[in-house]
């Protein structure tokens, strides 16, 4: 049975999310040149876009600087520049639950990729008939930033919620306006030690982006332990992912998926993400380097993390980290 399937008693957990080997394999510093150079380019993006609506060609250029060291060919970039929102082609729809779907959004060129670096984000927009303003939503896409053509996005519909609502109304052929990329995290090879991982629902799409960036690149060492909310199992998005990774790199990655609603013999944690349980199953405060990543509904980011003050401002840090000696220079919250 995979490690992140199941929740052993607290002093067994300790020593099974602490004992990750130091010594892994192997070479790709052009890899490692080009993550590099994509974690500097975000860095200096900041939060310009949400206020200007204009991408960074610095980043852009960076990156494409760095792929041509690295030998890698120059990728054309569908995002970004300054042409605001665009309208994106619905492609095709997926039925994940009873209440997410994938949907996958074609570009005009066939062989750009997104031009979305590690962590960012795009927005969407819509202005539904009589609404006085449009509404504007970000989301992570969970394609690989290298995906040529396309890039798809996991949306649950929520009651009431007029983006989500609206995704979810779209065909095949309907079209969806976003722009991006806009700056989250920055990030580089080995900027951490170890991170942690604290999602609620949807909010797993920017740590499964960050995931990824760390374990397609083979220079990249980070220890990651992912704890995962939801309400039922059918609910945990990406989990054979997440599970095919704890079992490729058992002792690189580490996942614990906590339900309120449980199943009949489920071997998880249940009920919440509690400060018990992140004592017992995250990198502690006192450990080198160590990040923690907040993302989910409002009420697991305040209980956790406490609220975020605005996109461009993380807000004081409350609730069960600030409780176990974390600071704020630990702590992002998506």
């Amino acid at each position: 049975m995979l490690a992140s399937r199941s929740f052993r008693p607290a002093a067994q957990l300790s020593r099974q999310v602490r004992r990750y080997a130091s010594d892994s394999s192997s070479s790709g510093s052009s890899n490692a040149l080009l993550y590099s150079a994509i974690g500097v380019g975000a860095l200096g993006g900041g939060y310009w876009y949400l206020n200007s609506g204009k991408a960074p060609a610095a980043v852009t250029q960076k990156v494409n600087e760095a792929a041509a060291k690295a030998g890698v060919e120059e990728k054309k970039v569908f995002l970004g520049g300054d042409q605001g929102f665009i309208k994106l082609p619905l492609d095709k729809v997926e039925e994940i639950n009873h209440n997410t779907k994938k949907f996958r959004f074609k570009f005009e060129d066939e062989e750009a990729v997104s031009g979305l670096h590690i962590a960012s984000a795009l927005l969407t927009k819509v202005k539904k008939e009589g609404a006085e303003k449009p509404t504007v939503k970000p989301y992570t896409p969970t394609s690989d930033e290298g995906t040529k053509g396309y890039l798809d996005l996991i949306i649950k519909k929520y009651p009431g919620g007029a983006m989500s609502e609206h995704i979810h109304s779209l065909k095949p052929g309907d079209t969806l306006e976003i722009k991006g990329p806009i700056p989250k995290y920055p990030w580089s090879t080995n900027k951490h030690n170890h991170i942690a991982l604290l999602a609620g629902g949807t909010g797993i799409t920017p740590m499964w982006q960050l995931v990824r960036a760390i374990f397609n690149n083979p220079d990249d060492k980070t220890k990651v332990t992912l704890v995962f909310g939801n309400v039922t199992q059918e609910d945990i998005l990406l989990k054979k992912e997440f599970d095919d990774l704890a079992s490729k790199y058992p002792q690189q990655f580490r996942a614990f998926y906590v339900l309120d609603k449980p199943p009949e013999g489920w071997k998880g944690g249940k009920g919440f993400i509690t400060k018990d349980l992140l004592k017992e199953v995250i990198p502690g405060p006192k450990e080198e380097n160590v990040k923690v990543f907040v993302c989910g509904p409002p009420g697991l980011v305040k209980t956790i993390s406490g609220e975020k003050k605005s996109p461009a401002e993380q807000g004081e840090l409350t609730g069960h980290l600030k409780e176990l000696g974390y600071d704020d220079s630990q702590v992002y919250k998506f």
